[in-house]
């Protein structure tokens, strides 16, 4: 079974309430929740939260919800500990985590990136921006070097992961929390490209502002 997981706190730091926004009329939260069920590859879609209002919010949308302890709901949780929560309770082959701050992230890439984990050997796959340009680190050059200049389209891309969409096997996923290790690298790790637009997640105001100004350009009929 393929489940889909749409982890939403109601506390956030940088922008107030993210996940109950609004964009284009319709709050974060309920569009991500009918994108997955659009996508028509998950067999439950789960909404997992520590507040109890966005359990209604799931069941008006027919998808489950799914309540995480409270202390799970602080900024100082993170991801491994919400879903191997989530994890050890429900029953599953595969978990894909789908951001509903990833407003851009369309039913086609969710579909290719569900069906590329599935019938891959798999046990973990994370999504990135393949960025084509010269990129460093702690000023040292990753993809070209100082002795000459590259055109930008002959470099190698660096690939930037984005929590957009994740996928996992469960069982590695458990496995590695049962050993200590960490789970959200565990096993074999895939890699698929989405769009930059898809890539992108909204953290603050600004970013809000740059989805609702690009979100007509993708989804006219949304």
């Amino acid at each position: 079974m393929k489940f889909a997981m749409i982890p939403v706190r109601m506390g956030s730091q940088r922008l107030k309430k993210k996940n109950l926004r609004e964009l284009n009329g319709v709050p974060l939260i309920t569009r991500a929740i009918r994108k997955c069920i659009a996508a028509g590859v998950f067999d439950e879609i789960w909404v997992n939260s520590e507040h109890p209002a966005f359990g209604e919010i799931a069941a008006r949308e027919e998808a489950k919800f799914h309540l995480r302890p409270k202390y799970l709901g602080d900024n100082q949780s993170t991801s491994e500990q919400y879903i191997a929560e989530f994890l050890k309770k429900h029953e599953c082959d595969y978990l894909f985590q789908v951001h509903s701050i990833a407003p851009l992230l369309t039913i086609k890439e969710i579909q290719e990136f569900v069906d590329k984990l599935v019938n891959s050997d798999k046990d973990v796959l994370l999504a990135y921006e393949p960025v084509q340009i010269e990129c460093a680190i702690n000023n040292k050059p990753i993809n070209f070097n100082f002795n000459e200049k590259t055109n930008s389209q002959d470099l190698k891309p660096v690939q930037r992961i984005s929590w957009s969409i994740t996928g996992w096997k469960r069982a590695s996923y458990l496995e590695a929390v049962k050993k200590g290790k960490c789970a959200t690298y565990y096993g074999e790790v895939g890699f698929s490209p989405i769009s930059k637009l898809a890539a992108n997640v909204i953290k603050t105001e600004q970013d809000l502002k740059i989805a609702e100004a690009l979100f007509p350009l993708l989804f006219n009929n949304n």
